[in-house]
């Protein structure tokens, strides 16, 4: 295809602005594409990630250090196709004009109509992180390409392979003033959260998002913000606690447990809690004999992030908690090639620990027990609202309880983290774990303009001018007629 030539700037605040610019002209140019533009672009982006998948899965593995090329198959390009696909299938449906009531229903009647249009909003900035680095680069790109907008993408420093991998995939097949990608440190994506865009998608830390809302709020640009938090797993007394157990931890070891929507603390009856730390240590073992040398084991991604983990874990043990350290082989990980660190329980956590204060992001697992679940509840109620939460049991009555009086991005029952894979569901938080959503056709809408439109009588009939000066009789009926209750 031809390739626009890169804009040749020596300072990258200067480039990144020129091509916003370009890509706002170019949308203004050529005006909304059709549904087969669309679908083009969302081919090519399935393309890159079938002709690219052994460089992804090498630097993705470079990046970390140590990554199980099936958990980057799954997560990072199973799970962009996933998005891509199902917004291909389903775009022509979504780009639709939806029917709308006219207010009152008699001017229908008489041949008034109204409707909304979704419309591109132009360029969207895309600020992926460092954890799945190519999926969440993806995955909100569906819904920004099947919109019919145009993109420019700030991939994480943390992950520097990856990152240029991206630049050189998206310039194989796209032209800058379609998409665009922008590698470089933290003053670089200060400067992208600041450019005029249309609308910005930004997924990382809540303390980072402050600062992104900040910068777009000098724009009034529109933001969808994909945070975290600490999203809690509540055990009811009617779970089966070795299913349970299996499936918390491995959510919390896939991608060793940096993923938002990892379990970061578990709430569990008081006298189940030897039940569940017995199935744990099994689950655990099952899946890891080994930790330090098995690829399957995801290494901490920096060592700035390994320190933090394990300082969690030495403050928990200075301030009480038991430390339950699941190591099947009993290996020695004061000395190794990696930054891994074995599954690890803290039980009788409590919140002056700064486990229980941040979000964990690693293979660390809290666990504070319960009398009621009414209790549990008021736990959860108490803290920020997560991006996620997790219920085991068979209760119906309870679920309930649980469902209807916690707040949460979303929840999975009897699972933890799979709402995300479900692509007909809006994903996202709520509060301090993010705000908007997108997925399926709710990323559709994310990113496009829903445009209002009515069409009036072409003729005056008598009601409509009675609603003009001078005032009479008319209009003062109409005013009596809509106070009455």
């Amino acid at each position: 295809m031809n390739v626009a030539t890169p804009i040749a700037a020596v300072d990258p605040v200067q480039r990144m602005d020129a091509v916003l610019q370009r890509q706002k002209a170019a949308n203004i140019a050529q005006g909304a594409p059709g549904a087969e533009v669309r679908i083009a672009r969302l081919d090519r982006c399935i393309g890159l990630l079938i002709k690219y998948e052994a460089q992804i899965v090498a630097a993705l593995n470079a990046d970390f250090g140590n990554r199980a090329a099936e958990v980057s198959g799954v997560t990072d390009i199973a799970g962009s196709i996933g998005p891509l696909k199902h917004a291909r299938a389903h775009l022509k449906a979504w780009m639709k004009p939806e029917k709308r009531s006219t207010t009152p229903s008699l001017l229908a009647l008489l041949g008034a109509k109204a409707e909304v249009r979704f419309q591109p909003k132009g360029v969207v900035g895309i600020i992926s992180p460092w954890n799945f680095p190519v999926n969440l680069t993806f995955a909100p790109l569906a819904g920004v390409l099947a919109a019919g907008n145009r993109a420019m993408i700030k991939p994480s420093e943390y992950t520097p392979a990856t990152s240029e991998l991206m630049a050189a995939m998206f310039a194989d097949a796209f032209s800058e003033d379609e998409i665009a990608v922008f590698a470089g440190g933290p003053e670089v994506g200060q400067a992208f959260s600041g450019l005029a865009f249309d609308h910005l998608v930004f997924t990382g830390a809540t303390a980072i998002a402050r600062h992104v809302m900040k910068a777009a709020a000098a724009n009034l640009t529109p933001l969808t913000l994909e945070l975290g938090g600490k999203s809690p797993v509540i055990l009811g007394r009617s779970a089966d606690y070795a299913t349970a157990a299996g499936r918390v931890m491995a959510g919390k070891t896939m991608n060793a447990g940096q993923i938002c929507l990892a379990p970061d603390y578990v709430l569990a009856p008081r006298e189940q809690l030897g039940a569940f730390v017995k199935e744990a240590t099994a689950a655990v073992t099952a899946m890891f004999p080994t930790i330090k040398d098995n690829p399957d084991y995801t290494a901490v991604i920096a060592e700035r992030h390994f320190e933090r983990i394990k300082g969690y874990v030495d403050d928990a043990r200075a301030k009480g908690a038991e430390i339950v350290e699941i190591n099947p082989a009993g290996e020695d990980f004061s000395q190794q090639e990696h930054r891994k660190i074995p599954p690890t329980l803290i039980l009788n956590a409590t919140d002056d620990m700064h486990v229980m204060q941040e979000e964990i992001f690693g293979p660390v697992l809290p666990v504070v027990t319960y009398g009621g679940v009414d209790e549990a509840i008021a736990y959860v109620n108490a803290h920020d609202r997560p991006l996620g939460l997790y219920y085991f049991g068979t209760d119906a009555a309870e679920e309930e309880q649980v469902l209807s009086r916690t707040t949460s991005g979303g929840v999975t029952v009897n699972d933890v983290i799979f709402h995300v894979a479900m692509e007909d569901l809006p994903f996202g938080g709520i509060g301090p774990s993010g705000m908007g959503s997108y997925h399926g056709i709710d990323g559709f809408r994310e990113f496009s303009h829903r445009k209002s439109i009515y069409r009036q009588l072409k003729n005056d009939l008598g009601p409509m001018k009675a609603l003009r000066p001078p005032y009479g009789e008319g209009v003062r009926k109409y005013i009596a007629s809509a106070l009455k209750p």
